[in-house]
């Protein structure tokens, strides 16, 4: 991906750099949170859902999350490889928004995250069944204690249910609240020719 001229694009460049910048005041102003985003997808009957993941890092080459190749947002992906996401900073009074391409991080990826996962939310990745009916919570409390026992050191490997995800953006728009409703909005946008930036009506 990083060879494909339209990621080294200027405008790309320039929206990746905005994005960066609001991302660091955020968190300079000890926002909570700062890299939550909802993520949106849509399932194989055509049917959207949206929840909270954070995000763990971004480059040229996308958004990276990470979560259970088998929980709900994984089989919509497996589907449809499309997601939009959206962050809100409501002490900076900005939201960015960017839809795109999702695929698979690398296996050495996941792996270099996994492994600096707290060993209990290592643990959790593997008692959980994500998304899926769960009888009592007796039953997640007692998977998760039977992985106590079975791995009782620090080394616990990274199942291959679990994993790495990509957000590559096709679109990326920024909005920012101003008096009377008459907002600053943007947005960056990659056509077969390259990226184009336009102002939009708030």
């Amino acid at each position: 991906m990083t060879n494909d001229p339209l990621y080294h694009d200027p405008l790309y460049q320039e929206a990746l750099g905005r994005f960066g910048k609001i991302v660091e005041d955020a968190e300079r102003l000890d926002s909570e949170n700062p890299t939550a985003m909802a993520l949106a997808t849509v399932g194989s009957d055509g049917r959207p859902t949206v929840r909270i993941v954070l995000m763990r890092g971004f480059d040229e080459q996308g958004l990276k999350f990470y979560t259970n190749y088998r929980s709900d947002k994984g089989r919509d992906l497996a589907a449809n490889p499309h997601a939009a996401v959206c962050f809100h900073w409501d002490p900076l009074l900005s939201q960015v928004r960017m839809d795109g391409i999702v695929e698979k991080t690398s296996d050495a990826d996941s792996d270099a995250y996994w492994a600096t996962r707290p060993r209990e939310s290592q643990l959790a990745a593997w008692a959980s069944d994500q998304s899926q009916p769960l009888d009592s919570r007796q039953t997640l409390d007692d998977r998760a204690a039977a992985l106590e026992q079975k791995y009782p050191g620090d080394d616990i490997p990274r199942p291959e249910f679990w994993g790495g995800y990509r957000l590559i953006p096709t679109r990326i728009e920024f909005w920012h609240g101003q008096p009377a409703r008459l907002h600053d909005r943007d947005v960056y946008e990659r056509g077969s020719d390259g990226w184009t930036h336009q102002l939009l009506y708030p």
